[in-house]
């Protein structure tokens, strides 16, 4: 009776401080929300909001005919509360225009152009309700929901920018929507846009083939895409034209001065505003005192190249750099993308699981307890984890189960799911991993692996796989399968001066171990001596660069050597197996990287020094495998060792001042967001020896 009374007590009080955290959770989010999404309320209850990406206005609108003291809002005002309503009811989600990771959108001579890409419809192989996604780079748009149908057709579009050297791979997604909890991929396709504009073909329009994610060979329907770009000045053109239509109060094609002016004041030149005048007689040829649309959207153009009248975008209501006239005829463009009579695409999400999302989704969001974000914060923030694909220059998310999450959010992210650990789990912990490593070397183990590539369908390519899935007699046998020779190509494979990364995995990179503890790594005890240990670390590794090489549980587990050299020693330290998903690694209770079982092995360089290569186990990685001794010399690219199940992280710390990292790895790592890559990738250059540093975008990632 006793033992019981004393289970009751520990449940109860283990609800309590689940309850507790799921409240500090809450209020964080709702930190959050207020930040990003700013809602004022007006006396009369109705709502002002700046768009979530960060760039409207913070005046508040009247919704009223009156201003606060009663008096009638001016002119300007009513006129700019008519052009922002007139944008919101073409979105629901905030507009395109705004870009809320830089400050610019691209330089001028990698401006590719403006796209405008029509999703037309699909042949799909049975009847269901459809939807379609697109995706490039860190946007995704979604088409609306089809009838009952295996032939749907949307005609929904959007206006994507292109850049040259930047995301122009489009990911086209088609889900079915007859699930309530979430809605189900069955097929997608990828677009080159610079490649499709290019071709010289009478029609826009063109079929591709809708692959099945789980089997690339596999074609399960489709789609007819349209695509076209638009010549720069004529976007501009048309930019004006719109603008120009709301003005048109009685709607008759033409404009007077007066309605002009309202225009030009809206646009916050007030330089421009002394010289409307003079602008509008230029338009007005036949001097009757109103000029067509066309001919005064052709002025307009022309007269923003020679001295730019903008100085503010009258939808919402950002500031505009006068001397930027490209970055910003293009936002003003996607900020008020009306489309050309077809249903634009709903934007901002940013994958494409997102936007399919179903009702139980939207019900936590509501409920604050999951949301999308760039990086990873602890509390309800970890509910998704997102990471930068570095070869297709586009967001996806990381497949986890939910109840996974909820368990490791309860654990790791708070004082006392930790002190359980204290208490006794981590053996649980470690005794679980030993079982589990020896339940994934049985035979029975192998019905497992089609359920294992089902669940991580469209992120394991069974084509690289170096053996038919027959000849794999247990699971992990698969789970430290090797790939096809040639499938991880070696960037710069005669040059030892050129770093390339060491695993299949998300990687975060830094300068210092400064940098990542103000970033990524919230343990307050961590550092790289704790890291290394004291046989091993030197001041020059204390104070050198840092790169964490994450391996998920669907990555090719083999993890390879970054750099030529020699193997002078292997350190083993024993420890605990936490687990290394972010959720761990971003808590403030523990330090994953400097309390779990690792080993720690130097390589002796030509041109970066020395370097540590720690590899590191985690929850339900029975053992850590080398295949490589003390003494061995051995060439960038060459395998290493591999993790038997489960996830797990390598960490190399090199001397300070001896690589140069790549610039978009530390600019991701900057934003707390992983970068997607794979074997053989260049990290960096030797800063020891320059020589010619080889230009990152002429690289086949």
């Amino acid at each position: 009776m006793s033992c019981l009374k004393n289970k009751f007590y520990f449940n109860c009080k283990l609800a309590v401080e689940l309850i507790k955290t799921q409240i500090e959770m809450i209020k964080e989010k709702r930190k959050t929300m207020q930040k990003y999404l700013d809602v004022d309320i007006s006396d009369d209850g109705t709502t002002a909001d700046t768009h979530r990406m960060g760039h409207g206005n913070s005046r508040p609108d009247s919704s009223s005919g009156d201003s606060a003291d009663g008096t009638k809002p001016s002119r300007m005002r009513r006129l700019g509360r008519r052009l922002r309503l007139h944008s919101r009811s073409r979105h629901s989600r905030p507009p395109s225009g705004s870009n809320s990771h830089t400050s610019k959108i691209f330089k001028e001579e990698d401006f590719a152009g403006i796209a405008l890409i029509r999703i037309i419809s699909a042949e799909m192989k049975f009847k269901d309700k459809w939807l379609a996604c697109i995706s490039l780079g860190e946007q995704t748009f979604r088409t609306h929901v089809s009838d009952q149908t295996d032939k749907p057709t949307w005609n929904s579009e959007r206006k994507l920018v292109l850049e040259r050297n930047g995301a122009h791979l489009a990911r086209i997604s088609v889900f079915e929507t007859n699930r309530l909890s979430r809605n189900n991929l069955i097929g997608y396709c990828e677009v080159d846009l610079l490649e499709f504009l290019s071709q010289d073909s009478s029609s826009d329009t063109e079929v591709f083939d809708l692959l099945d994610p789980s089997s690339a060979s596999t074609i399960v329907g489709r789609i007819s895409i349209s695509c076209c770009i638009e010549d720069p000045i004529e976007t501009e053109k048309t930019f004006v034209r719109r603008i120009l239509s709301i003005v048109d109060c009685n709607e008759d094609g033409e404009l007077s001065l007066t309605e002009f002016s309202d225009l030009i004041d809206a646009f916050g030149n007030k330089l421009a505003a002394d010289k409307k005048e003079e602008i509008f007689k230029q338009a007005d040829r036949n001097g009757d005192g109103v000029v067509s649309l066309d001919e005064l959207a052709t002025l307009l153009a022309i007269q923003n190249e020679k001295e730019p009248i903008i100085n503010c975008c009258p939808v919402c209501g950002e500031i505009l750099e006068v001397s930027d006239g490209l970055n910003n005829m293009i936002h003003m463009t996607l900020c008020f993308d009306e489309g050309t009579g077809n249903q634009v695409m709903t934007g901002g999400f940013l994958t494409d699981k997102e936007a399919s999302s179903g009702w139980m989704f939207k019900l936590s969001e509501w409920a604050h307890f999951s949301t999308f974000d760039i990086g990873l914060r602890s509390g309800s923030s970890a509910s998704h984890i997102l990471v930068y694909d570095r070869r297709k220059k586009r967001l996806v998310e990381e497949i986890i189960d939910r109840k996974i999450v909820l368990s490791m959010r309860a654990i790791y992210q708070s004082k006392f799911g930790l002190g359980l650990m204290d208490n006794g789990a981590k053996e649980i912990l470690r005794s679980l991993s030993e079982k589990q490593g020896k339940k994934m070397d049985s035979a029975e183990s192998a019905k497992e692996i089609p359920n294992f590539i089902e669940f991580f369908k469209d992120q394991i390519n069974m084509d690289e796989i170096k053996y038919p899935l027959e000849q794999f007699k247990t699971f992990n046998e698969f789970f430290i399968r090797e790939l096809k020779p040639g499938a991880r190509p070696i960037a710069f494979l005669e040059r030892d001066d050129i770093a390339i990364c060491a695993a299949d995995c998300r990687l975060m990179a830094f300068n210092s171990a400064a940098d990542s503890i103000r970033c990524w790594i919230k343990g307050r005890k961590f550092s790289i001596q704790g890291l290394l240990g004291n046989e091993t670390c030197s001041s020059e590794f204390v104070n050198g660069a840092l790169v964490i090489f994450r391996l998920a549980p669907q990555d090719y587990h083999r993890f390879h050597f970054p750099v030529s050299g020699t193997i002078e020693k292997f350190i083993e330290i024993p420890g605990c197996l936490y687990t290394v998903n972010p959720i761990a690694v971003n808590s403030k209770y523990c330090n994953v990287f400097t309390e779990n079982k690792r080993v720690v092995s130097i390589i002796s360089t030509e041109h970066f020094g020395k370097v540590a290569f720690v590899a590191i186990g985690a929850t339900m990685v029975g053992s850590i495998n080398f295949s490589r001794k003390e003494g061995d010399y051995v060439k960038k690219g060459d395998e290493f060792g591999y993790f038997s199940f489960g996830g797990s992280t390598v960490i190399c710390v090199f001397e300070k001042d001896s690589i140069r990292i790549d610039e978009d790895l530390l600019e991701n790592s900057g934003r707390s967001l992983e970068t997607l890559v794979s074997v053989g990738m260049q990290l960096g250059v030797s800063i020891k020896k320059q020589g010619n540093m080889p230009n990152l975008r002429n690289l086949s990632l």
